[in-house]
């Protein structure tokens, strides 16, 4: 669809409609053998744009309206830390993963989203014209090429976020702000409530969370933003994009926390089935947008758009190979298979694991309060 004729995030959102985010690269991209794990930079989007298409096609036939540019990482900061390019600059990756999305985009009626995220140096600097101007030059990067909105992703210090917003204003686009927090806050203890009340009036859009935790957590975390704009009598859309991780712990550190992080994540694994009630509880919730982060696979994303199949009045392309709540299954020659093929077996189905040896929890690398305290400013 041509994209001067595609309807805005902001025209969907204004308009109540639920609009169905992609899911996770990062870790889809390392297990096919395209992504370094460590640094996770993107620069597969310059050396194999094949394995990128393919997951954004993926990601649009299961029913995403929105594809996001495979640009996580790719300050030049993170790159040159990384050690992972030394040939292809920040700009190639950024502008090539611009083409990649806009080409799949085409292909249907999804919007592209330029993504930035954090830096190393607001840690190592703290310096906002330093950040601020890693951000712009990725800004330009973007504005060279057709994109919607712009997406500030995977921050951690409201801070930087705020400071990421600014500079994204800038370009006259919308701008969707999420931090990976717990409900307990950013790194510095900022409570969610507040730190949506300083993305938006830093000028964002949209705010929420991605990453970190499982998708009930983030919801509950969107909850106590929504709470705190509300408090302060602000306005703005809610986005979620959650882990596709169980991680009942909901340590301060997130999954990178866990000692299955990031090759052992298998086992925690969210069900399709979990990832209707996310949609569900995420919609009761007032959230809009709607998508995953890493550990979402295309047909958790299906199952998104299938929950919300009621209100978007649509199902997926995807949907034409799957049966609704295992309705395939009627066909199946044996008859205890045949009985799972209705919504109430998947619903209250408890999965075993499989490990007899293996604990239902683990321990995290974190604790909350010594880590609260270790970074509150002095």
């Amino acid at each position: 669809m041509d994209s001067q004729k595609r309807r805005g995030i902001l025209e969907r959102l204004n308009a109540g409609e639920v609009v169905v985010g992609d899911g996770g690269y990062v870790m889809q991209l390392e297990r096919r053998g395209y992504v370094k794990a460590g640094h996770w930079t993107p620069e597969a989007a310059v050396e194999h744009p094949e394995a990128v298409r393919q997951l954004h096609r993926e990601f649009l036939r299961a029913g995403a309206n929105v594809i996001q540019t495979f640009t996580f990482y790719c300050s030049e900061d993170k790159l040159e830390i990384s050690g992972n390019v030394t040939n292809i600059t920040g700009a190639q990756i950024n502008e090539a993963a611009c083409d990649l999305a806009r080409e799949v985009a085409n292909e249907g009626d999804a919007l592209v989203a330029g993504c930035v995220s954090k830096t190393p140096c607001y840690v190592e600097s703290h310096s906002e014209t330093d950040v601020k101007a890693i951000f712009k030059k990725q800004m330009d990067d973007f504005l060279k090429k057709d994109i919607d909105f712009f997406i500030v992703e995977f921050v951690d210090h409201v801070e930087e976020a705020v400071w990421a917003v600014e500079v994204l204003k800038t370009s006259g686009k919308p701008v969707g702000a999420t931090l990976c927090i717990s409900p307990q806050g950013d790194m510095q203890g900022v409570p969610p409530g507040e730190c949506a009340v300083r993305l938006v009036k830093a000028g964002a859009d949209i705010v929420g969370v991605n990453c970190h935790l499982d998708p009930l957590t983030c919801v509950r975390t969107v909850k106590l933003m929504k709470a705190g704009l509300e408090n302060a009598g602000l306005k703005a859309h809610l986005m979620v994009q959650p882990l596709g991780f169980h991680t009942p712990e909901c340590n301060f550190g997130g999954y990178t926390s866990l000692p299955e992080y990031p090759f052992a994540l298998e086992t925690r694994a969210m069900t399709r089935w979990d990832i209707h009630q996310y949609a569900r509880e995420a919609y009761n919730a007032g959230i809009r947008y709607i998508g995953g982060c890493c550990g979402f696979e295309p047909y958790h994303i299906r199952a998104i758009a299938e929950e919300m199949a009621a209100e978007t009045g649509v199902l997926p392309p995807a949907s034409e190979k799957h049966g609704l709540w295992g309705a395939a299954l009627e066909m199946h020659t044996k008859p205890w298979v045949r009985a799972r093929a209705r919504r109430e077996y998947w619903e209250n189905l408890l999965p075993a694991s499989g490990r007899p040896k293996c604990p239902s929890m683990a321990t995290a690398a974190d604790d909350y309060e010594k880590k609260l305290e270790s970074n509150k400013p002095t």
